[in-house]
């Protein structure tokens, strides 16, 4: 700006006006000086017309910044400049144009943004209105349609008609704010006719269907063919931007062509999963992501010239349900026929029920593919029982693990032409989960079908990734996954300390009740005891005997296999720990549920009272719960987040953060504010725009948030601000000023008049105080002469 500055005002004794200097050239060389505007095309020709786009480019970056200055300088000019740049717009600068297009589509280009860099960063409208001053607007509008319309006639030339006609919509429209004619004008047909069948229905008090029809009746054929109007409307968004003295500004810029791939199932997940800051924004997360969102961009553009992959890609939430359906229709005809046997399995099939359930599931799919409401889900399942019906079991399961197996190698091709994964490099293969996930799921599915048909079953916890709510409740569990693991870990040190107290003092009470299979009664030493200490007990056992040398057993009545059915569970310490943790964490009272019942009298008595008590207590009550309570409480937890980030993108702004609340009462509703003023997705396609675009060709609020992004700096993102909001309180201020001035300006005119009749009561005193003077001057003459 120093620069810009110094090239209008060198502060010497003589200063030369470069900018004034360079707009006269201007204007010399296209001879407005003649009085001949219209006739450019009989001093703009091949041999100087790339003087006259030099020029025009230099005049635009005397000005890009901004630099105020300049652009004062350059409007309020007493040469034609002005007209001569608007001329050169609109006029088609024959003969040029009949064998140059290009250099005139050049130079039509290069005024409209000389034009909006004059505007540039500018509050107010003198600018503005100086140019329309020269513009006719329908003219305008006509030089846009005619643009784009040359598009068809293109033939390899460099510069695009329709990228120029953009550039003079982008100028219209921002001229637009000042002209309601040209407001009007640019409005397309539709929303025209949209408004006027708004108005009509109003009127007429029409019904939707009634209004539609009349609609359709009165449309003109012109309508099949792209309006121009609306084709630049749809590719042209607006973002406000924070500038560093705090300020706002309004950007109207061109979408690049490559955000046009930017899929639907990428927005949804990123509005879905990008992270709130503590500002109240996501603008943190989403500028992380847009590098990668741009990758993606590329990878789409790419993927247009592969047809079949893209055709697969757009299908992947098909080729996900047709995965779920085979693998629960598989699971489905293993639970019923598991072991199978060919014969039994036809024989049951063949019986005239299953034949007219056949039948009626072949109507009610007929009758669902002509509703488009069941799918085609009974079709398969009266195919399914036809195949298990000719074929056999092991064939029917065959085709369906190979089909199931066929398509989840579908999707992930579409998964990856869809993700690009493999052009992100193995790391990002290797650290992505959810590739890994169909990876794994492919791994299964060959196991299912070449090895055990039983492996099929762990498919069916494909139902966790496709509904967020079981997902939700496998996350409790694994969201604190170390405060349960620790919480674990105390319980079995616990465990540790009950069973050595055990060991040591209550061994005798370890007895527990087995139920042993038959022909197994000797032979095998129960768990951490010696065969000898088996063999002693089994003798003793034999003889009906109290022994006390080895191993004590107590005294069981006499019977049949009586003895056989108890065992000793605490001869070791290993097998007091397995005991514990066993029966001790699985029976509801502890421990004591399964040890012996002793008598009062016993002298241990009181001691397993207190043993039973504090296993009780501090195991089953205190450490279980805890972990019960930490699972309990992710989940509400995660239930609570769940509800609370839905209610957040409904109620807040994606960019600033301000709440739905704030635009009550206001000019702009808080639907207009999310998707005009601060549309994520338009800031977005502006950081795409300053990444694709030459760095030569950038505008000043360009340059400016191209430094930004360069240093990773957000602060050119609107926090909790609006300009709508700001214009409201703007607006508010502004009239108590304008009530201030006008109350100062009467009482201005009070005292002006006052002191108005003040000056005259003073010349009329003097002139008294005169006559008085030359009467008494005569008196004195007359007595003298006297």
């Amino acid at each position: 700006r120093d620069l810009q500055n110094f090239l209008r005002s060198q502060n010497n004794k003589t200063n030369y006006n470069l900018v004034c200097e360079t707009l006269q050239f201007l204007d010399i060389m296209c001879g407005s000086t003649t009085g001949g505007l219209g006739l450019l095309g009989l001093y703009i020709n091949e041999d100087n017309v790339g003087l006259v786009i030099q020029t025009l480019e230099t005049l635009t970056e005397y000005c890009q910044g901004p630099c105020h200055e300049n652009q004062t300088c350059i409007v309020t000019h007493e040469s034609n400049g002005i007209d001569i740049i608007t001329a050169l717009i609109l006029n088609d600068i024959s003969p040029l144009c009949k064998y140059r297009m290009d250099l005139v589509l050049q130079l039509k280009d290069n005024a409209s943004k000389l034009l909006l860099a004059l505007m540039e960063s500018r509050h107010d409208s003198e600018n503005a209105e100086r140019i329309l001053i020269s513009l006719r607007p329908q003219e305008l509008v006509d030089v846009i349609k005619k643009a784009y319309l040359q598009e068809e006639e293109r033939e390899n030339s460099e510069v695009s008609p329709r990228e120029v006609g953009h550039n003079i919509y982008i100028l219209a429209l921002q001229l637009s704010r000042h002209n309601k004619q040209l407001q009007h004008l640019l409005k397309p047909v539709k929303r025209i006719q949209e408004e006027e069948a708004e108005g009509i229905s109003s009127m007429l008090s029409l019904n939707n269907k009634q209004l539609s029809q009349m609609l359709k009746s009165s449309a003109p054929a012109q309508e099949e063919e792209e309006d121009p109007l609306a084709y630049y409307e749809n590719h042209t968004s607006q973002i406000e931007i924070v500038r560093q003295d705090r300020s706002m500004e309004q950007i109207v810029f061109p979408v690049p062509g490559i955000c046009q791939f930017l899929t639907e199932e990428t927005k949804h997940r990123l509005f879905t999963t990008t992270e709130q800051d503590e500002q109240g924004s996501k603008v943190s997360d989403f500028f992380d992501q847009s590098s990668f969102l741009h990758n993606e961009m590329e990878w789409q553009r790419k993927l247009r010239s592969m047809p079949l992959i893209y055709w697969f890609s757009r299908r992947m939430t098909l080729w996900g349900s047709i995965s779920f359906n085979l693998a629960v229709f598989i699971n489905i005809i293993i639970a019923f026929f598991y072991p199978y046997m060919e014969g039994a399995s036809t024989g049951v099939l063949g019986s005239p029920l299953i034949s007219l359930l056949f039948w009626i599931l072949i109507c009610f799919s007929i009758a669902a593919l002509f509703t488009k409401r069941y799918s085609v889900r009974p079709l398969i399942v009266a195919l399914i029982l036809r195949s298990i019906y000719y074929l056999g079991i092991g064939p029917t399961l065959n085709i369906l693990g190979a089909l199931n197996l066929t398509n989840k190698i579908v999707f992930v091709v579409s998964f990856v032409g869809n993700r690009g994964t493999f052009i992100r490099g193995y790391k990002a293969m290797v650290m992505d989960m959810e590739f890994l996930y169909h990876v794994g799921y492919i791994l299964t599915s060959v196991l299912g079908l070449f090895v055990h048909e039983l492996f099929y079953s762990i498919l069916l916890f494909d139902l966790i990734y496709r509904e967020e709510t079981l997902f939700n409740v496998i996350k409790s569990v694994t969201r604190n996954g170390r405060s349960i693991l620790l919480t674990a870990l105390l319980a079995l040190i616990l465990v540790y300390l009950f069973s050595i107290v055990g060991f040591l003092f209550l061994k005798d009470d370890f007895i527990l009740e087995v139920d042993r299979l038959p022909g197994n009664h000797s032979g095998a030493s129960p768990l951490g005891m010696p065969h000898g200490a088996a063999t002693l007990m089994g003798t003793c056992s034999g003889d009906k005997l109290n022994c006390v040398s080895g191993v004590s057993v107590p005294e069981v009545p006499e019977g049949n296999g009586e003895l056989e059915s108890t065992e000793r569970a605490c001869d070791t310490l290993l097998m007091c720990i397995v005991t514990v943790m066993n029966h001790g964490l699985r029976n509801g009272g502890g421990v004591g549920d399964i040890l012996r019942k002793p008598s009062k009298d016993e002298s241990l008595f009181p001691a397993r009272v207190v043993y039973d008590l504090l296993f009780f207590f501090i195991v089953i009550i205190i450490v279980l719960n805890l972990i019960f309570g930490v699972i309990i409480d992710t989940f509400a937890d995660l239930r609570s987040e769940k509800q609370k980030k839905e209610e957040i993108l409904k109620t807040t702004c994606f960019i600033c953060g301000l709440e739905r609340d704030k635009f009550d009462n206001k000019t702009v509703s808080f639907e207009e504010h999310i998707k005009f003023e601060h549309n994520m997705w338009n800031y977005l396609y502006f950081i795409v725009l300053v990444r694709v675009k030459n760095k030569t060709d950038y505008t000043g609020p360009e340059s400016y948030v191209a430094q930004m992004i360069k240093n990773k700096n957000l602060d050119w993102f609107p926090r909790m601000r609006a300009m709508s909001l700001v214009c409201n309180e703007g607006e508010g201020e502004q009239n108590e000023i304008r009530i201030l001035q006008d109350k100062l300006n009467s009482t201005m005119k009070l005292v002006s008049h006052l002191t108005a009749q003040l000056n005259e009561l003073k010349e009329q005193m003097t002139e008294q105080r005169k006559r008085r003077q030359r009467l008494g001057f005569v008196d004195v003459q007359n007595c003298m002469s006297r």
